[in-house]
């Protein structure tokens, strides 16, 4: 812009403003203690609440709104009716909290792109008003898609609760087959390439591995940079998923080598992660593995069939938490045709 121009762009702080607007809906104007007085809980419990949510403590500070008031309601609400304990509501919303954290810095990480994108062709004059033009246009879809995606998750998780239900097992504790599949020579990598390249390469991986494990009937359990924790319901699932993992993301031009382990056993699931020996052996497995190659535990093998996958027993070697043992690697019988599912 030339300099003698006058500027018509509005200040800083009213578009910061406008933004915070947008995004929250609403004006802020209330403290904290007029929050809570109002949605009907006491200030230790509004407080309480707060940082389960993952938010700052902001004192006496008029950094609140209605949304805010109506928020606490609906908490004070379900204490009042008794549809849940004070333990579990406080649970339910920590794991809220958290996963609202991660999936805003996500998305904010997400658009900056789009954001420079609109500076540098001239279609905003500054990132605030990109951001502001974004939340305008963008924001009122996203938060329906989101909704939309939490439902249908909710959905499935249910069922799978159900199931087990159904099988008189422990409803948070279930056999299943667990996958680590992380990239080889990552650390070297991280040390070569800039930023930008870094997280290409970073999401790269991520959205092929996903695509994936979600292809097979698996879930991810979440993505750590440089390796991805999922699991099947079944081992041969699990083995077909970490085989064409090999394929689709060991031959992907722009991606390393990758190596993934299995391991079969009873998995404890807990605030949206998975714990238990088998999520430990299936990591360590994967350290140990050559590139591009899967690596399983025994349960693991002892379930596949031998007329489809080729599974050799490697020597054994310490394994750091469950000493000796001899992992096997397993690949796939050249000419095996899986049988066609009937009409």
């Amino acid at each position: 812009m030339n300099r003698s121009e006058p500027n018509h762009e509005p200040p800083r702080e009213e578009l910061r403003d406008e933004l915070a607007r947008l995004i929250l809906g609403t004006d802020a104007g209330l403290t904290g203690e007029e929050v809570a007085a109002k949605g009907g809980l006491s200030r230790e419990r509004g407080e309480r609440l707060w940082r389960a949510l993952g938010f700052p403590d902001l004192g006496d500070s008029p950094a609140y709104s209605e949304a805010d008031v109506e928020a606490i309601s609906i908490v004070a609400a379900a204490f009042d009716r008794g549809l849940l304990d004070e333990e579990t509501v406080f649970r339910m919303t920590r794991a809220l909290g958290q996963t609202m954290s991660r999936l805003a810095d996500w998305q904010v990480a997400t658009l900056v792109e789009q954001v420079e994108t609109h500076v540098g062709e001239g279609k905003a004059p500054s990132r605030l008003e990109a951001a502001v033009e974004l939340a305008q246009r963008a924001g009122p879809g996203f938060e329906r898609l989101m909704i939309y995606a939490w439902r249908r998750h909710l959905a499935a998780a249910a069922a799978r609760m159900e199931a087990l239900g159904a099988a008189d097992a422990e409803l948070l504790s279930t056999t299943m087959t667990v996958g680590f599949a992380d990239m080889s020579r990552f650390t070297a990598l991280s040390n070569e390439l800039d930023d930008d390249k870094l997280g290409a390469l970073v999401e790269t991986f991520e959205n092929e591995c996903t695509d994936v494990v979600t292809e097979h009937g698996g879930r991810v359990i979440k993505a750590l940079g440089d390796a991805t924790l999922f699991v099947n319901a079944d081992a041969r699932s699990a083995t077909i998923t970490a085989l064409d993992l090999i394929t689709s993301v060991g031959s992907h031009g722009e991606l390393p080598a990758i190596r993934v382990g299995l391991a079969t056993g009873s998995v404890l699931s807990r605030l949206g992660d998975i714990f238990g020996p088998p999520v430990n052996l299936a990591a360590r497995l994967s350290h140990v593995a050559r590139s591009n190659r899967v690596i399983v535990d025994h349960p693991t093998a002892d379930a596949l069939d031998a007329a489809e996958f080729d599974c050799r027993r490697m020597p054994a070697r310490h394994i750091r938490g469950f000493g000796e043992l001899a992992p096997i690697t397993v690949s796939r019988r050249r000419g095996f045709r899986s049988p066609k599912a009937k009409p």
